[in-house]
């Protein structure tokens, strides 16, 4: 295998986590415009998030057994098809329909996407020689953040050009990312298969470090997405315009969360895991306390402090999961992403049902969600406390 192909398959997995990025930040920038032109409600405007994110939930409890039937490569094509298929229905459905159908079909459509490519990228970046797995793992993350930092800018400077009610264009300019992330995957390097020798789903559920893994990974994706999915609206909601609420909110968060990765990716060799995620862990309740009782430029610093502190959530317990258990298996991370997408939609979920009791007051709704900051450092904690079980020392010498 010659190095040139290996690194021309870690650029194309990059490009689709830049897709995955896609699916999930560009509607969430749209929800004013949303509840402006059609007159949707903030509870139909939270069925949106949590719809995508359930659906992708499902594309990940799915994803064995149709890797099994079609192998990587079709199963990873058809997930960037799937997702610029939905970002183009969105421009379309809801006028040849209604509204909220045309819309929650479109999101049906996109998350089937995201969610296959979520389970793939992943182990495909596994199977990959590398010199520093937890590195490369982290970089790979990065660009997840990127790509959020991509939608946003590019949104922002269109909005402010174009203006706002010509969004359909720039979700039709979004849609050609994932058809060209398919042309990649149809010409790169991708394994035959994942690892044979890894443990089934049954095995790992009898695995305690497994479920410790996965509420880590639940909580990483609602305390990631609580702040992530509501930024915008949020910051539009205290005040301020459509382009500087998208700087000061989501841009800021994207932009520092993707920072800790690529820290973390460049010199992961040198940093403690556990004493990196029980810092980060006390990083996120403050910023979910800035946030739920700042206003103005405090709460600019609130985003940009939850967005670092969050960074290294997901990509951590990856590399975690990757030590500790058998490597390379499609179930170990179709299993974490599932958790991942769980905790995406409680998140976002939790914060736009508390926002919809409380007077649609976004602000209050956010802080509903430092549960899940503080349910990791409980878990990192705990473990911490474990060191006389073998079973977590592995995870504690990272």
């Amino acid at each position: 295998m010659k190095p040139t192909e290996i690194r021309k398959t870690v650029a194309a997995c990059r490009l689709a986590y830049i897709v995955q990025a896609i699916v999930n930040n560009l509607a969430p920038l749209l929800f004013t415009q949303f509840m402006k032109e059609w007159h949707i409600t903030l509870a139909e405007i939270t069925l949106i998030t949590t719809l995508n994110f359930s659906i992708q939930l499902a594309a990940d409890a799915a994803s064995a057994p149709l890797i099994r039937m079609l192998r990587i490569r079709k199963t990873i094509v058809l997930g960037n098809l799937m997702a610029g298929a939905g970002l183009i229905a969105m421009t379309i459905l809801p006028d040849l329909l209604s509204p909220l159908p045309g819309l929650l079909i479109s999101v049906c459509l996109y998350a089937i996407g995201g969610g296959i490519i979520e389970v793939l990228v992943s182990p495909i970046m596994e199977a990959c020689p590398s010199d520093s797995k937890k590195a490369a793992m982290a970089l790979l993350h990065s660009f997840y953040c990127f790509g959020f930092a991509f939608v946003v800018a590019v949104s922002a400077l269109f909005f402010h050009i174009i203006g706002t009610d010509h969004w359909r264009l720039l979700a039709i300019q979004f849609s050609i990312l994932p058809l060209f992330s398919t042309f990649c995957f149809l010409r790169v390097w991708l394994p035959d298969a994942f690892s044979k020798e890894a443990p089934s789903s049954s095995a790992l559920f009898h695995s305690g470090i497994f479920w410790v893994l996965f509420v880590l990974m639940f909580c990483s994706g609602a305390s990631e997405q609580a702040a992530a999915q509501w930024a915008s609206t949020f910051m539009e909601s205290i005040g301020l315009s459509k382009a500087a609420g998208d700087l000061a909110g989501p841009l800021l968060f994207t932009l520092c969360m993707g920072a800790s990765r690529t820290i973390y990716g460049l010199f992961g060799e040198k940093l403690s895991l556990k004493r990196a995620m029980i810092l980060s862990a006390l990083l996120c309740l403050i910023s979910y306390g800035i946030l739920s009782s700042g206003s103005g430029m405090i709460t600019a610093f609130g985003c940009a402090l939850c967005g670092f502190s969050v960074g290294i959530f997901w990509p951590g317990t990856l590399s975690a999961a990757a030590f500790v258990l058998p490597s390379g298996s499609a179930s170990l991370y179709a299993l974490l992403a599932l958790a991942g997408d769980l905790g995406c939609a409680a998140g976002p979920t939790m914060a736009g049902l508390a926002a919809a009791c409380q007077g649609n007051s976004i602000q209050r709704g956010i802080s509903a969600a430092i549960l899940f900051p503080a349910m990791i450092l409980i878990c990192l904690l705990f473990l911490s406390l474990s060191r006389r079980n073998k079973q977590h020392s592995g995870f504690l010498q990272i």
